[in-house]
């Protein structure tokens, strides 16, 4: 079993007056990584039935990477339960935290789904495996070009986030971006496909660390994937006066 997972950075859009993250905007996360949980294992429309009780434990604070974690649980004839978790996790500390965790319910629809003989593929009972740092989103309306795939500045934007996120991870250092040595785009993204990325950290230097991202996508009615697109980026840490700083062996 693979658990899907979206990890996001919280910003000043996405708080509220507290300086935590806005409930509605945590509840929207997990709501979507429950759907793309529910249509990877079943590749047919779902929507939102219910979900049950959503107790937030802990804030996700500015500037801290939020990391929503969602599992199939139960599976039924047309219906499946989809574990959410929000964790937090601090930049420079690494320390995480448990913020909330709900059961979502999703309900299959469409012709597929409603077609005589259509049945919920059975719940996967093998261990939970690790594929290193994968971080998935859908691609909306709003995120397209005119000719209906995904921009390439909004495509660029969370390629380099996800660059962001492992050089971080690597350093525990305030990480800024320097420069993107080559990035190259070979397919498009559709709307309602999934983005899939799949940052490495491939060089490490006095001050800087180079990471290789690789772009893919995903039909959700489909399950097939291809790889979209590949990019280096070149991640410096800096100190609290934006001077490169030199990296923790």
């Amino acid at each position: 079993m693979t658990a899907t997972r979206l990890v996001d950075i919280v910003f000043p859009g996405d708080t509220n007056h507290h300086g935590t993250l806005f409930g509605g905007t945590a509840l929207a996360h997990m709501d979507k990584v429950a759907f793309i949980a529910a249509a990877r294992h079943a590749h047919v429309d779902f929507v939102t039935a219910s979900c049950e009780r959503i107790d937030f434990k802990a804030p996700a604070r500015l500037g801290e990477l939020a990391e929503v974690t969602g599992r199939v649980m139960r599976v039924g004839r047309r219906s499946i339960g989809i574990e959410v978790e929000l964790v937090a996790e601090a930049l420079l500390s690494g320390e995480r935290r448990l913020c909330g965790r709900g059961l979502f319910n999703m309900v299959a629809v469409g012709e597929k789904a409603e077609s005589e003989g259509w049945r919920m593929p059975p719940l996967d009972t093998a261990p939970a495996r690790d594929d290193g740092l994968r971080l998935v989103d859908l691609v909306f309306p709003e995120q397209t070009s005119h000719y209906g795939s995904l921009y390439g500045g909004h495509t660029l934007a969370a390629m380099g986030k996800a660059a962001f996120i492992a050089a971080t991870r690597e350093s525990r250092k305030t990480i800024v971006m320097a420069a993107t040595r080559r990035v190259d785009f070979t397919a498009q993204i559709g709307t309602g496909e999934i983005m899939e990325l799949a940052p490495s950290v491939t060089a490490r230097g006095r001050t800087s660390l180079t990471v290789a991202v690789t772009l893919a996508s995903e039909s959700l009615r489909t399950g097939e994937r291809r790889v979209c697109g590949t990019g280096e980026f070149v991640m410096v840490a800096v100190d609290e006066h934006g001077r490169p700083a030199p990296l923790d062996r």
